[in-house]
């Protein structure tokens, strides 16, 4: 029987979202963490926990046929891949950093600078861009220490909080480009692994929105119906239902989290009472 092949973190901060996420979808998984390999029980999918730094490769090679993975880690690896659903979560940011002490005038400050990395492939294709002429170590590990220790003037590393540059006395001065997990895919998958891909992603997406959108319902007074109908986004329009008392109605419709407090107080203010707001489990979209 054919099987998708998926590749997560096999520790890190990936791991935990990545497996959240197939719960979600409603696929077990038959182990923990600490085993290699694991199957799922009611989808045909196998469990790969790999090595983060070999994930874009093995895609790429065909070893998995798909993987959960951060943008930054793709775009290092230079790997050609399918980067199929930007999955949202393990957000963070590829920054240069420099000692507080230090003041930044502008790229052309790291002019001959030495910078310390993990992402020597990303820094150097900036550098490149910006006609910078810089030397580059590459560390594995806490990039953060290289200025105190004398190895570096500046480092290139993810940034998610800023707290361990903090923490180390260093301040983030330029952001080359943000990065979100993404669910990727080898680019020559057969057609019977393309199904199943689609289903998976059918889910995924499904989950997406429920995690991104709220249930809303609300009564509204007759001569206001038509204002707050106007004012209730939703994916096409609000489900209005009368009430037992005469000249009130029910309204239920669906808000996108980053519309949901400026559209609540714009339907108070129209006249809304009663505002219930409901997680969704699922949205087939």
């Amino acid at each position: 029987m054919t099987k998708l092949k998926i590749a997560v973190q096999k520790s890190g901060r990936l791991l935990d979202d990545s497996l959240a996420l197939l719960k979600e979808c409603g696929i077990s998984i038959n182990n923990g963490k600490e085993q290699l390999m694991a199957q799922a029980s009611n989808f045909s999918l196998e469990v790969l926990y790999l090595r983060n730094s070999d994930i874009p490769h093995y895609v790429e090679d065909g070893i998995v046929d798909i993987a959960i993975i951060g943008d930054n880690t793709v775009i290092e690896k230079r790997a050609k891949v399918l980067k199929l659903i930007d999955l949202g979560f393990s957000a963070c940011r590829v920054s240069i950093a420099i000692p507080k002490s230090e003041e930044f005038s502008g790229l052309d400050f790291l002019q001959g600078k030495r910078i310390a990395t993990s992402y020597p492939n990303t820094l150097q294709d900036f550098l490149t861009q910006h006609s910078i002429k810089a030397a580059i170590h590459e560390i594995s590990g806490s990039v953060e220490i290289a200025p105190n220790m004398g190895l570096a003037d500046a480092i290139c590393d993810i940034v998610s909080s800023g707290s361990t540059l903090f923490k180390n006395g260093l301040t983030e001065v330029y952001t080359l480009f943000s990065s979100t997990a993404f669910l990727v895919a080898n680019t020559t998958l057969n057609a019977d692994k393309q199904v199943l891909l689609e289903q998976l992603c059918f889910r995924i997406r499904s989950v997406l929105a429920a995690r991104n959108n709220k249930y809303i319902l609300l009564n509204a007074p007759e001569e206001k119906l038509e204002l707050i109908c106007k004012l209730l986004p939703g994916m096409k329009s609000p489900t209005v239902m009368p009430l037992r008392e005469k000249g009130w109605y029910s309204l239920h419709s669906v808000v996108n989290e980053n519309q949901f407090w400026e559209s609540i107080g714009q339907l108070k203010a129209a006249g809304a009472e009663g505002i219930l707001i409901i997680p969704i489990e699922k949205m087939i979209i």
